[in-house]
């Protein structure tokens, strides 16, 4: 059986990667088929992978200017010929789904639907962003949305990454999805030792992350504030930060775990689709500080909810999204921070772990191919 992985890009390691990998390790003779890749920005078992780029890789720096690309991403996945496949999984967040999968049977894994022209659009384009943006945007927005709905006609099936995501499958494209939570990398990330001072942010550097708040904050509370992370915003978010905020830039996977293990606890900001990230700080025992929006739902049980339900907190909940609402929560903390069983924590985030992630994928795609050869042999 020839298989063809598809990823919309490969320039840096993230959640969607992480999940990437798990398809390598369950395909490992799989073709991978991307738009941009960068083999310095990418885990050993990916760029081990027979990898094919288009031909918007020949573009010096791209992986620097690839936002102002978006626009052509949609006929670039389209010429990816894959007709000599039996079976296609894309890993998707913007067009890896829309490929034409011919005679091949197509299960997309979706991050999240095109967040740029659908929920998120305002985040992304708003007034953060440059004139040029805005404007490209307003032109191409109603294209790539009706690009978008189309080309989920294209996919058998539906995996998504979370019941959020599951919820935005049905209502933009009116289909059904089962839902695999990502995985965490137990391994790479072990439980802790001893607390330092700071609070922990890991992200990139992106307006709708709203790293801004979190800045506003700590800069109130004068605490210690350590954010891993690159991307267009980092020189603004520099300019607001006091002295008690220190950018430390991408980090490897080593000093992370250090960092994720002597934190106080991670600070979530954002809205998310899911979110690897506080599994990874879960994973090294420690709590999360979240909005509570989006898919830290499904993996934060917030101090209320143990209470009711007998179970062991793992973070906390701030429902405005606002330095205010940011402020208290880091206060409730500081307020029950014996509450927060470091075990107990690492614990919660086992239930996603990597080999679970690799089970529940295998045995969903030979249930579907099983199905697809029954219905193809009538």
């Amino acid at each position: 059986m020839r298989v063809a992985i598809i990823h919309d890009w490969l320039i840096t390691t993230r959640g969607g990667e992480k999940c990437l990998e798990a398809f390598c390790e369950l395909f490992p003779s799989a073709d991978v088929y991307t738009l941009i890749y960068a083999p310095d920005r990418v885990s050993g078992l990916v760029k081990s992978m027979n990898i094919r780029a288009s031909r918007l890789n020949v573009i010096p720096r791209i992986e620097r200017v690839y936002r102002y690309c978006l626009p052509l991403f949609p006929r670039l996945i389209e010429s990816f010929d894959l007709r000599n496949y039996d079976l296609i999984v894309s890993s998707s967040h913007c067009v890896a789904k829309g490929i034409f999968p011919h005679r091949a049977l197509h299960i997309s894994y979706v991050h999240a639907p095109m967040r740029y022209v659908w929920d998120m659009h305002d985040a992304y384009f708003g007034s953060d962003a440059s004139l040029l943006a805005r404007i490209g945007m307003a032109v191409w927005r109603r294209y790539l949305q009706r690009w978008d709905v189309a080309a989920s006609e294209r996919v058998d099936y539906f995996l998504a990454n979370s019941r959020n995501v599951a919820v935005k499958i049905q209502k933009l494209y009116g289909r059904q999805a089962t839902v695999i939570h990502p995985p965490v990398d137990l391994e790479k990330f072990p439980i802790g030792g001893l607390q330092e001072p700071y609070y922990l942010i890991v992200s990139a550097l992106v307006p709708y992350k709203r790293i801004d708040i979190a800045i506003r904050a700590f800069n109130e509370m004068r605490l210690p504030l350590k954010i891993v992370g690159e991307g267009p915003s980092r020189s603004g978010l520099e300019r607001r930060a006091g002295s008690n905020v220190e950018f430390l830039g991408w980090v490897d996977d080593a000093v992370l775990a250090a960092l994720y293990g002597s934190c106080q606890a991670l600070i979530f900001p954002g809205e998310e689709d899911f979110g690897i990230v506080p599994l990874e700080a879960q994973a090294c025992g420690r709590p999360v500080i979240a909005y509570e929006k989006g898919g830290v739902l499904e993996t934060v049980i917030p101090v209320k909810a143990s209470v009711e339900n007998g179970g062991s907190p793992n973070g906390i909940f701030f429902s405005e999204q606002t330095p205010a609402g940011l402020i208290s929560a880091v206060e409730l903390y500081q307020k029950m921070q014996s509450r927060f069983d470091p075990k107990k924590i690492r614990e919660h985030a086992a239930q996603f772990s990597a080999q679970r992630f690799r089970n529940q994928i295998h045995e969903y795609v030979q249930a579907r191919l099983d199905e697809w050869g029954a219905a193809n042999s009538c």
